[in-house]
């Protein structure tokens, strides 16, 4: 039999919880609750590590390189949706922060049994990719073992990519001796054992939130909080856009409307049209001549 004592931090069993298929709706909804309220202070615990890591994907952004997420099960599918959703909200192109999970894209609907154990694997994805210099590669293992994880990052670095690696558990020595950054954020045993799409999940989801949210503002996808490179692709985000003109610059929504199909669809476009009373073109050199920053051109509005 196993020590306990041995087991992974997210492999341990949870004293708290131990009697919890006895409980009551409400005591289970109580006791996951009392478990959940935790993730956010072990995050706050990573937050230098965390602000180190942003600083690589920024770095990887402003040279043209890419933000990779590698993982396996719910580790790989949570990079996958956060890689997923930087196009709509901040306007990047698809191949600008990717997700890979072990087994492909079936992995996002089924569990693929032995993909995450398989080394050959994750270093032909980083192949198959291209990974280079300008990218930084960042591997997801709640336990911290996973096969397929680690032998990605190790040919990554081979390849001159910078390298973060997250865990929810203590990680192997040779990934704090070789990446650049390691983020540990240890939320402890699950309320139910080993199921790290929980606690260990719910950690993971905010961190790469963190990064992607982070790194993308710092290279100007916001001015102040507001998503001004959103992709208006369905109603609500053409309502958002709309509104987001009419606060930034004042005029009326029609205007702001007429300011949009004037730049194209582009809301950052718009807002130099209808902040500066300026055609498109002007409104495109402006932004050319300022990084596509908007503050140097129209203040601080937001």
């Amino acid at each position: 039999m196993t020590d306990p004592a041995a087991l992974r931090l997210t492999e341990r069993r949870n004293p708290g919880t131990a009697n919890i298929d006895t409980a009551s709706p409400l005591a289970i909804v109580d006791l996951i609750g009392a478990e959940d309220a935790g993730v956010p202070a072990a995050v706050a615990r990573a937050r230098v590590e965390i602000a180190r890591a942003m600083e690589l994907v920024e770095a990887s952004f402003r040279a043209g390189g890419r933000l990779v997420y590698v993982g396996a099960g719910t580790s790989g599918r949570l990079g996958v949706l956060d890689a997923s959703e930087c196009p709509p909200t901040f306007g990047t192109p698809p191949e600008m922060v990717v997700g890979v999970v072990a087994g492909g894209l079936p992995a996002l609907v089924k569990s693929i049994e032995g993909a995450e154990d398989d080394p050959n694997a994750g270093i032909a994805e980083m192949d198959a990719r291209r990974i280079g210099p300008a990218d930084t590669v960042v591997g997801i293992a709640a336990s911290g073992t996973t096969t397929f994880v680690q032998a990605a990052i190790g040919r990554a670095q081979t390849l001159g990519a910078s390298t973060v690696f997250l865990t929810c558990a203590e990680p192997p020595a040779l990934m704090r001796d070789t990446c650049d950054v390691t983020i540990v954020v240890l939320t402890g045993p699950e309320v139910v054992t080993g199921s790290t799409r929980m606690k260990a999940g719910t950690a993971t989801k905010l961190v790469l939130n963190t990064l992607t949210t982070g790194a993308l503002i710092r290279v100007g996808k916001t001015y102040g909080n507001l998503m001004v490179d959103l992709q208006a692709k369905n109603a609500k985000l053409v309502d958002r856009g709309e509104r987001i003109v009419v606060e930034v610059t004042g005029v009326d929504r029609e205007t702001a409307r007429r300011a949009i199909e004037a730049a194209g669809g582009s809301v950052r476009t718009a807002i130099v049209i209808a902040g500066r009373g300026c055609s498109r073109e002007e409104a495109e050199r402006l932004l050319a001549a300022h990084d596509n920053h908007l503050r140097p051109i129209l203040g601080d509005r937001p």
